[in-house]
């Protein structure tokens, strides 16, 4: 095992991995940007090191700056966690280069996984089912002739998605040809200036779909297992914001033929650690098709744990320690469901603009169940140079319909002053009798008219 571990992140993740890291016996190491020096992450860190300038690229993003703080601490490993580096392969092999374990994948598979749609024609050569779409990247808009050629033989709608985005950045539907040239010019352009890659591929949009996603982990030995999986479709511009496990539609049967195709995906990319494998599951004729993998941990990853009561960080650090798995397939059960709310610090009736202030109070909900990940606290300030989630709000139930009604308490619970956040939105989407049905898709918000319905609520409160 490890004696020394350097988080290469922040927030509640990097609190997370400090926590994990104590109670393995491991020294927490944290790096921090100006913006952070007051975190929760850094104040409870055995050593922190300072990164200087708040902005993400000379701070949590410099490479550089990141490995040269792991050997001065001497740090034998560097925990990624999920945003900034944990999926720039460029970054594994400068760990890899200088003796640093990373903990997560090997560069390798990084490279097999990314980008998108290097990823998806490797797994339709696999024979892992995919959305009928382009089987090669368009290297930018000039190649219009040629998409709208291809687009002819997929038909209309059709979605546009950059190779190189996450988080739904710069995709767009299209329903005929004048829409797609400019969700191409659209995709260039945001895949460009966010990931510096302007290259593209277009997928046939399936309109009622669910977005399912499999959580696996995989050791160096070959041990690959999947623990169930996750439903992600409650989506703001295809930003999740409320996550379940299990997914109400699945069964017994699909959870082990969707899983074992999960499986195989981790073996085609020669994977070792967390990864998720992310399905487009249709409502319509119960089909489902890869999506892409994450090569790393996932923000909802915790609704996994709270249904498995496995610890993933832990398994992460394990894993790449060299240890076995020490379980296989038979032993993973499931119990009961859990639910996760995105607590963001963002007006959601201001078009959910960012609110950076202080917090001038703050008191977590409690109660059996209920799990907060968080890395804030009463008079922390939220820095504005970073991404508005600050909280991770958790419950456990042994039902869907206990652990919608815990949640519905938590939220009602939770006391955050000084600031804005969603958790207006959450409760309204949580009172929305098809989520309690459970058969809701990714048009959610905009089907049920969520905001809308909010902003009613808000009239009548402020009337």
């Amino acid at each position: 095992m490890f004696n020394k571990i350097l988080i290469a992140n922040r927030g509640e993740i990097a609190f997370r991995a400090v926590r994990e890291c104590k109670e393995l016996g491991i020294r927490a190491v944290a790096i921090y940007s100006d913006a952070d020096a007051d975190a929760l992450f850094v104040k409870h860190a055995d050593e922190a090191y300072p990164l200087g300038e708040s902005s993400p690229a000379n701070s949590y993003l410099n490479i550089k700056k990141i490995l040269d703080i792991a050997k001065r601490c001497e740090a034998e490993a560097i925990y990624p966690g999920y945003g900034f580096l944990s999926e720039n392969p460029s970054f594994v092999e400068a760990c890899e280069q200088s003796g640093v374990k990373f903990i997560g994948p090997p560069s390798e598979s990084m490279h097999r996984g990314k980008p998108k749609h290097r990823a998806r024609k490797l797994m339709k050569t696999n024979g892992i089912p995919v959305t009928p779409g382009t089987d090669e990247a368009i290297e930018s808009a000039s190649e219009m002739t040629e998409a709208i050629k291809a687009v002819d033989d997929i038909g209309y709608p059709v979605i546009v998605k950059p190779s190189g985005a996450g988080g739904g950045i710069g995709m767009r539907v299209a329903k005929d040809r004048d829409e797609l040239v400019e969700a191409m010019k659209y995709a260039e352009s945001r895949g460009n200036s966010a990931f510096g890659i302007s290259a593209f591929y277009i997928e046939k949009y399936i309109p009622r779909i669910k977005h399912i996603e499999f959580q696996i982990l995989a050791d160096e030995k070959g041990n690959v297992v999947y623990l169930g999986e996750r439903e992600c479709s409650i989506q703001r511009r295809y930003q999740k914001l409320i996550e379940e496990a299990p997914s109400s539609v699945m069964t017994p049967q699909s959870r082990r033929e969707m899983g074992q195709t999960a499986v195989k995906v981790a073996k085609i990319l020669k994977y070792v650690s967390a990864l998720t494998v992310e399905f487009i599951y249709s409502m319509d004729t119960g089909e489902y098709f890869f999506n892409e993998v994450n090569t790393r941990l996932q923000v909802e990853h915790p609704i996994t744990e709270l249904t498995t009561g496995m610890d993933l960080v832990k398994e992460q650090i394990r894993i790449a320690a060299g240890e076995e798995l020490g379980y296989t397939q038979d032993d993973i059960q499931l119990r009961g469901s859990a639910i996760e709310c995105r607590i963001n610090a963002e007006d959601p009736l201001q078009d959910f603009l960012p609110s950076p202030y202080q917090i001038t109070a703050y008191q977590p909900p409690s109660g059996f169940g209920v799990r907060v990940d968080s890395g804030v606290y009463a008079g922390y300030t939220l820095p504005f140079h970073y991404d508005s989630l600050i909280v991770k709000l958790l419950v456990w139930g042994g039902s869907r319909d206990k652990a919608i009604s815990s949640m519905r308490r938590a939220l009602d619970e939770f006391i955050i002053d000084g600031i804005k956040t969603n958790i207006p939105f959450h409760k309204v989407a949580l009172d929305d009798e098809i989520f309690q049905r459970g058969d809701y898709t990714t048009n959610f918000i905009e089907e049920r008219e969520i905001i809308k319905k909010l902003k009613q609520l808000h009239g009548k409160a402020t009337g």
